[in-house]
């Protein structure tokens, strides 16, 4: 980077507002925090051709439309890729693949400072949700990949190898990034920040924003087959007999809608389970001041920013011993881990919480505690001192 001007950082995305989803945040957190020493700006596949909100930051924004067919999009975003970097110190890549590997093209043909941040393994999640593969990520890495999903298998991970330096969210993925080849000194582990100001209204008041009354139960993410969410309506039955004013709380939206909205209406869960869709930042808010339980049965995470801020709202947590789980959730300490969909334990966890108010209290107090090491201003302080690191 060139020492005698404001450095220069091109971001590049599959996602960003008007989406919802970690990259849009975690964007605006690490700009707010490092926009005064680096100037930064923003190219992202888009659902939109133009936003309004894109005159409210202090960077500008490219957006690629979405719409555009498949292999053409990715073409336009390459071409504009060409233009961006060449006028950059350095290129943030917070995608593995589709923004990812076009930007370690562009920036490799400009000379530029390449990092990328993993936020999970692409392939596999194609796989999960294609239908192509019923193994978990772990046993994924090992098994034997064909056709698409070795392909893109294959490039996530030339990707990775071919960066200045990775950013991971848990040490759960810098052992998955190292197993896909990557120099182990140029991965660096970052944990994802989570900033969250809670409603003043109690939790009666939140019950009745949401619509919902009762002792709730609450799941929230994006509704794909690894999170879990038809064992947790499964429980149901189970849970009334131990509370009739139980209501489990599923908020989010993806491909298991349809799957989940048969087994409330099979059991004859209306009015017990509550699918409430994709909700903003704000609407969540009420939502987790609501709930007594917060339950996250996934059979993978790399760093979940559900159970942080569960913790830092002040609710229970219980979740499954995946991934990056280990690192937030410490056994019997600050919430529960159990096996994922294991139904029997996932009862018995719910049970103990909510039939022993001092361990209750001690989950919160502790959580909360938890919560406050990620924060925005140690996240912000890593990066900084990463990319300053990768001056020339």
């Amino acid at each position: 980077m060139n020492d005698n001007l404001k450095p220069s950082l091109l971001i590049a995305t599959g996602i960003f507002a008007p989406e919802i989803g970690g990259p849009a945040s975690y964007i605006n957190t690490l700009a707010a925090g490092i926009g005064a020493e680096f100037s930064i700006r923003i190219i992202t596949y888009s659902p939109v051709l133009t936003y309004a909100g894109d005159k409210n930051y202090p960077f500008p924004v490219t957006r690629i439309w979405k719409g555009f067919p498949k292999g053409l999009r990715h073409l336009i975003y390459f071409i504009r890729l060409l233009v961006l970097v060449r006028g950059c110190d350095a290129v943030l890549s917070l995608n593995n693949i589709s923004a990812g590997y076009l930007t370690f093209l562009a920036a490799r043909l400009f000379g530029k400072k390449f990092i990328l941040k993993v936020p999970g393994d692409s392939a596999w999640e194609r796989a999960a949700l294609t239908r192509k593969t019923g193994l978990l990520l772990d046993d994924f890495q090992k098994s034997e990949k064909t056709g698409y999903i070795k392909y893109l298998y294959q490039v996530q991970a030339k990707t990775a190898k071919k960066a200045d330096a990775i950013i991971v969210p848990s040490e759960y993925l810098a052992k998955i990034v190292r197993g896909w080849g990557a120099d182990p000194t140029k991965v660096h582990v970052i944990y994802n920040s989570i900033d969250i100001n809670m409603p003043a209204n109690s939790k009666e008041e939140a019950r009745k924003k949401i619509g919902v009354a009762g002792n709730v139960i609450l799941a929230y993410g994006r509704l794909v087959p690894w999170k879990g969410y038809t064992m947790l309506i499964k429980l149901m039955p189970e849970l009334l007999k131990l509370n009739q004013f139980f209501r489990l709380v599923i908020v989010g939206d993806g491909p298991e809608m349809p799957k989940l909205r048969l087994a409330v209406k099979n059991l004859s869960l209306v009015n017990k389970v509550y699918l409430a869709g994709s909700k903003s930042k704000n609407e969540l808010l009420n939502y987790l001041a609501a709930a007594d339980i917060f339950i996250q049965n996934t059979g993978y995470e790399g760093f979940s920013h559900q159970i942080v801020e569960a913790l830092a709202a002040g609710i229970p947590v219980i979740t499954t011993n995946v991934g990056g789980n280990r690192e937030i959730i410490h056994q019997g300490e600050n919430g529960f881990m159990v096996k994922y969909n294991d139904e029997f334990n996932l009862i018995e966890a719910i049970k103990t919480i909510w039939q022993t108010p001092e361990l209750r209290d001690r989950f919160i107090e502790n959580g909360k505690k938890t919560a406050e090491y990620f924060n925005s201003g140690k996240m912000i302080s890593e990066t900084r001192k990463l990319l300053l690191s990768l001056r020339n």
